[in-house]
């Protein structure tokens, strides 16, 4: 491959797979929030925020990091009082209990109004207009917008008078730049690279290793990871590689979703994605005796093919994201299996026949189960791929060709399910909760 195109595939995977702390929609708001005060120039006596449905509905029910509460109030009063634009999707890092207990303060204060934006077409869509002094000449304004991507700034104001704009680039036209990679590409890339080059890849392993590692300090969640490691979890189960994928990729969810202060290393605008295409191959490598070299290029397979899913289907959608990192986690557990290329397009095509439409109804400590099902079927695609058992293209959406299968997966959880995405916001919304 030459090097121009494979200094074009770092610098996109350079800008999908990026530590955070918490899960992204929240702490994008957050970030949001941060920008919009940082322009202020003070604390805010007014915070107004209007989100994207699929920002919402991802927000709602989501610990966030060191706070032990749920949802985007507490998130948008810590982005105004300590939080740091500069960090990114790591903005509330620097939270302490005494800023926790300010926030709580600040919230009393009924200064914040969270509500859905109407009119767009964008699914990530962040707007947070912040205010301070009295109303008339001494009034004090100040705007930020996310739109697209989690940290991707589309106009920063004050006064009304703009800091910073860039032009609206709707997600479907920011795909596309990507349309020139397909599946043949991502695997050339992955396996023939100089190791020097995905080297850091790496970081993606400690850090989500790390969380998996936490999780087992505390309970978390559901404690799904926890209770694999359990006799009970040991007695189903057994204590077997396959017990122990599950059980670290639901360990580092687990804690993610609870709000621990533990960053993970994202893909494509989620940490859940980033742990489910890094731990199970992480875990495989491990167990299977993989050399540390076939551990990074399983890496950079798994999380590149993630990317390139996500590049068609979009940063949120209806359809969950741990099928496109569980899809990528089998490419990369196929190939530490010794799968050739053909046998990684069955494992795809065999995780598109089994888990497209799952549904994602928002972030929170529940994810740990879809996760759960998501790297198991990874185990159980790649186990059939490197026996040369697939899919065929008479069945459902397959295809002979894997790049439009996954294709015809996208287009299902990108359109299809779009009347899907409002009856599960609809109900998100109005369900009655004790």
């Amino acid at each position: 491959m030459e090097k121009a195109l494979r200094e074009q595939i770092i610098a996109l995977v350079k800008s999908e797979v990026v530590p955070a702390v918490g899960c992204t929609e929240p702490i994008a708001v957050a970030l949001c929030v941060a920008k919009a005060t940082e322009t202020l120039g003070c604390v805010p006596e007014k915070i107004d925020v209007l989100l994207s449905a699929n920002i919402l509905k991802n927000a709602m029910g989501v610990g966030i990091p060191g706070t032990g509460m749920i949802g985007l109030p507490i998130a948008v009063a810590l982005g105004a009082l300590i939080g740091k634009s500069d960090y990114e999707l790591e903005v509330l890092k620097d939270v302490t209990d005494e800023a926790v207990e300010r926030g709580k303060a600040y919230l009393a204060e009924n200064r914040i109004s969270i509500g859905l934006k109407k009119g767009i077409t964008e699914k990530l869509y962040i707007e947070v207009k912040v205010s301070a002094g009295e109303l008339g000449a001494d009034k004090e304004t100040a705007e930020a917008v996310i739109c697209t991507s989690h940290k991707d700034f589309l106009s920063v104001k004050k006064n009304g008078v703009p800091l910073y704009e860039k032009p609206c680039v709707s997600e479907d036209a920011d795909n596309e730049e990507c349309a020139w990679l397909t599946l043949r590409q991502v695997y050339e890339f992955a396996t023939t690279a100089p190791i020097e080059e995905i080297e850091f890849i790496r970081e993606a392993q400690t850090l989500n290793e790390r969380a998996a590692e936490e999780s087992l300090k505390g309970n978390y969640g559901h404690t799904l990871g926890k209770t694999l490691t359990r006799p009970l979890g040991k007695g189903i189960f057994g204590d077997t590689i396959f017990s122990h994928i599950i059980s670290s990729t639901a360990c580092a969810c687990d804690a993610r979703m609870a709000g621990a202060k533990i960053p993970v290393m994202s893909n494509s605008g989620s940490g859940n994605q980033g742990i489910c295409a890094t731990l199970p191959v992480v875990k495989f490598a491990e167990e299977n005796h993989n050399t540390d070299h076939e551990l990074l290029r399983a890496l950079m397979l798994s999380h590149l093919t993630a990317i390139y899913i996500k590049q068609s289907l979009g940063k949120l959608s209806a359809l969950c994201g741990c099928v496109v990192a569980s899809t990528g986690s089998a490419c990369g557990i196929t190939y530490l299996m010794g799968g050739n290329y053909e046998q990684i397009t069955y494992a795809v095509k065999n995780m598109v026949a089994n888990l497209t439409g799952m549904i994602c109804d928002g972030a929170k400590p529940s994810c740990a189960l879809k996760l759960a099902s998501g790297v198991s079927t990874a185990v159980l695609s790649a186990m059939l791929a490197v026996q040369h058992n697939c899919v065929t293209s008479v069945e459902g959406i397959i295809e002979d060709d894997v790049d439009r299968s996954i294709h015809n997966l996208t287009r299902i959880g990108k359109d299809a399910m779009d009347e899907t995405d409002r009856c599960v916001l609809e109900i998100m919304t109005h369900k009655k909760c004790e």
